[in-house]
């Protein structure tokens, strides 16, 4: 099959933090900082792409077909039977790249939705949004970010029979959450092989519950957040790739306000109450970004 019913499409995706806390690769929040890809099929050799880029990642990343919504965009539509044409992007791009934001799992979703519009899949469709997950989630090897850029809202999200699944809940109307944001960078890579094979059981079972925990403050009560995203399971362990990131953490939950670290690091993610940091606890080295829930997830039009 090699004719596609859409030759141009564009994807809204946005940010996503991970984890909150012990929810470690399950619970997933997106969040409204957003990614714009513009895609076009072209004249030109099959599987090959031109890509211009404005904002995060200009001048750092590929700009031909190794670029990763270009990747993406092409093993999509070839997962679901169509022949990868020349293409040609333009990405606008606001989520800062290996800050514990989510932007590749952004920029795979991207790729993904793209693709099934460009093939005539609905993604409004449950068994096409399940499919896109799928495809999704494998190259990241966990769904909580993927999931939540996709979806939209509050996630969980696990793995069964080699599936990867997720549900979607809405998140309470009182939790603002704000993200500090440092300039130095991490790899999830690096930081996830500082992790020990084991845990005690006693930091397992703290994990179980607080993880537990969370599921209720994001979506009834958010004055239990700060009990909610306390964590044992990874945190602690991941101090030596960013200690700045684990002292803020530190000093926000020991002034009341619910902490945590974003996804792999090294972004801080806070839901202070009325959605203001008290004065003196934003630190130098860190931009703070209001960042409200984004609900919608990822939106896809022709043209």
């Amino acid at each position: 099959m090699t004719g596609l019913p859409t030759s141009a499409v564009r994807v809204t995706v946005p940010a996503s933090t991970a984890n909150l806390g012990s929810g470690f690769d399950t619970l997933g929040l997106a969040l409204a900082l957003h990614d714009e890809v513009h895609v076009r099929i072209v004249e030109g050799e099959p599987g090959t792409a031109q890509v211009t880029v404005e904002g995060q990642g200009a001048g750092a990343v590929p700009t031909d077909e190794r670029h990763l919504v270009a990747r993406v965009v092409h093993e999509a539509l070839a997962e679901l039977g169509f022949r990868p044409p020349a293409l040609r992007l333009h990405c606008r791009n606001t989520i800062p790249h290996s800050r514990g934001l989510g932007s590749s799992a952004a920029a795979i979703v991207a790729g993904v939705a793209a693709a099934f519009e460009l093939a005539g899949f609905d993604l409004r469709d449950k068994d096409n949004a399940e499919r896109a997950l799928q495809l999704a989630a494998a190259r990241e090897g966990h769904a909580d970010n993927a999931a939540a850029s996709l979806l939209g809202g509050f996630v969980v999200a696990w793995q069964e029979s080699g599936c990867f699944r997720a549900v979607r809940m809405q998140p309470h109307p009182d939790v603002a959450p704000i993200v500090l944001v440092p300039q130095v960078e991490s790899a999830t890579h690096t930081t996830r092989g500082l992790l020990p094979e084991r845990v005690p059981h006693v930091d397992a079972a703290f994990a179980a519950s607080r993880a537990a925990l969370a599921v209720h403050a994001v979506t009834r009560d958010p004055d239990l957040l700060l009990a909610a995203t306390d964590d044992r399971l990874h945190q602690d362990y991941r101090e030596p790739a960013w200690p700045d990131t684990i002292a803020l953490v530190r000093a926000l939950r020991s002034a009341g306000i619910a902490a945590a670290v974003s996804g792999a690091g090294p972004t801080v993610l806070a839901f202070p109450p009325g959605g203001q940091l008290p004065a003196g606890l934003a630190p130098n080295g860190f931009q703070m970004l209001h960042l409200p829930v984004d609900l919608n997830g990822v939106r896809v039009s022709t043209g």
